[in-house]
């Protein structure tokens, strides 16, 4: 019995004869044993049977029939895989199996099976038929990518193997007027290209076609700071399915759908792409971002202008350090905030000493904070009026020896020049001058003179006198004096101890008993 597969809507072929299997008077007939048929289309199997029409005196009659698949016998109408899709009918012993809008997943065996009154009465033939559900697909590839890079060829797919078949081929959905298997031509990124049998045109294959324009997103999405991870995806519609590759300004960072980014560092900031490509050509994504935000890194500092800073310049500080989004400056001075602001900047109008120490700056944002090192700022400036001070102090002793001292604050430290007044001729020079025999020459106004490379600076006049020496009687007296008057102060000490041993009375005047005592003690 042979299968109609011509009708509207039925696209099958049949692979193989029909075979009939039985046994004592039982039997199962299939019209083929192996079908192949395209997807979305409808099919029949169709079967027939034979049994014996009285068992001993026992007339048989057939109570049900039904198809199945699979090792249980379960009504095929009852799956609500196949609902609205099977239909079951008989004429006599000759029985159809009507599936529509196949699928691949209907790929399977199918078998009939009847059920009569008689004992034992269940029989279905075996093996069933095989149904192939095949979905035409275009297969393509580059025929020569260097020369033709837009050219590929086109091959018409199926599980199914048939030969002697003709074909037709679509073209962003107009017949390219082809008829073989396989087709070269140039395609340009937009177009689509399926195929047909012929005949058979309401069964075209699915489209094959250049990826679409990529799309990129980011996870998780939002700022992206520095030690965290994230994954940028890249997709897009393509026919076969696109192969991806990632790109950072141009540079090849990555192959596949997903580049992902661990522990992320700064320099992970820049414009990403990705491509997508497949056998009808490629299209690359647009570029996208990646901002990594981090905290200040450790500032420099520098100070401006470069060099030696003088007493009365002018001159800057910057801080500058990297960090995003860009931080926020404060400078200080031995721990003290001077400024803040955006720039890194402290200005110094007029420097003065009082401007040298140690500053540094702090730079800061959202995400954290960084102190820079340290910077020493020497202002240098000339020598200020200069100070002198005598020892001994008052005038000085002809022969006796006395220091003049000169000190002057000045950066760097002064050198001192000592002279005294109407004379060109400098006297000393350092710090101290000391005279170690003063001599009536020596009596007079000095001054020194405190320089460094900055200027110069002189004291005050400063008056020095001497005395003469004194005369060799004076000395003498002044020996002698020197001797005696502790001589006569011991005497007078011995005495008055004398007079208290030698004894009173009671209540005498105490004039009295001084003179009686001294009297007494005379007598003694």
């Amino acid at each position: 019995m042979g299968l109609t597969a011509a009708m509207r809507g039925f696209f099958v072929f049949l692979l193989s004869v029909s075979v009939v299997l039985g046994q004592t008077g039982y039997g199962v007939t299939y019209s083929s044993t192996q079908i192949c048929a395209v997807k979305g289309s409808t099919v029949e199997i169709k079967s027939s049977f034979t049994y014996p029409y009285k068992v001993g005196r026992r007339s048989t009659t057939v109570e049900k029939t039904f198809w199945f698949t699979g090792s249980e016998p379960d009504d095929l109408s009852t799956d609500s895989k196949y609902s609205g899709r099977v239909t079951h009918s008989c004429n006599e012993n000759k029985c159809t199996l009507r599936i529509s809008d196949l699928r691949e997943s209907d790929s399977a065996e199918y078998k009939f099976i009847f059920i009569t009154n008689q004992e034992g009465g269940r029989f279905t033939g075996s093996p069933g038929v095989t149904l192939t559900v095949s979905v035409l697909h275009v297969e393509a590839k580059k025929t020569s990518p260097i020369l033709y890079p837009d050219w590929a060829e086109v091959k018409c797919q199926s599980r199914c193997r048939l030969s002697a078949r003709s074909y037709v081929w679509y073209k962003n959905g107009l017949n390219m007027n082809k008829d073989t298997y396989s087709v070269q031509q140039d395609f340009s990124p937009g177009d689509t290209v399926s195929c047909a049998f012929s005949g058979h045109e309401d069964y075209r294959s699915p489209s094959v076609y250049a990826p679409k324009l990529p799309s990129v997103s980011v996870s998780p999405s939002g700022e992206i700071v520095e030690g965290s991870s994230g994954t940028l995806t890249c997709s897009s519609d393509a026919n076969p399915a696109a192969n991806y590759t990632w790109y950072k300004t141009q540079t090849l960072v990555s192959n596949g759908p997903q580049l992902v980014l661990s522990s992320v560092q700064p320099s992970v900031s820049g414009e990403y792409q990705c491509t997508a490509e497949n056998t009808m050509g490629k299209m690359s994504s647009r570029y996208i971002t990646i901002d990594v935000k981090y905290a200040p890194k450790l500032p420099s500092v520098s100070v401006s202008p470069s060099g030696e800073i003088v007493e009365g310049s002018s001159g800057t500080l910057t801080c500058s350090s990297d960090a995003n989004p860009a931080a926020n400056y404060t400078w200080y001075k031995e721990n003290q905030i001077l400024s803040q602001g955006s720039d890194g900047v402290h200005a110094f109008i007029s420097i003065s000493s009082n401007n040298s120490g140690n500053y540094y700056c702090k730079s800061e944002n959202q995400y954290g904070y960084s102190k820079s090192s340290s910077l020493f700022i020497d202002v240098q400036y000339p020598p200020k009026l200069p100070s002198v001070s005598v020892s001994p102090s008052g005038e000085i002793v002809e022969g006796s020896s006395g220091t003049l001292t000169c000190s002057s604050d000045a950066n760097p430290a002064a050198n001192y020049t000592w002279y005294k007044e109407n004379e060109d001729s400098p006297k000393a020079s350092g710090q101290i001058f000391t005279i170690t025999d003063f001599r009536p020459e020596h009596r007079g106004s000095y001054y020194c003179e405190a320089q460094n490379r900055r200027g110069r600076h002189n004291s005050t006049l400063h008056l020095v006198g001497v005395t003469g020496k004194l005369p060799v009687k004076l000395n003498v007296i002044r020996l002698t004096l020197m001797v005696l008057v502790p001589l006569l102060l011991l005497i007078l000490c011995m005495r008055k101890k004398k007079l208290f041993s030698c004894g009173t009375e009671p209540n005498e005047p105490v004039e009295a008993v001084e003179v009686k005592e001294i009297r007494a003690c005379d007598q003694n």
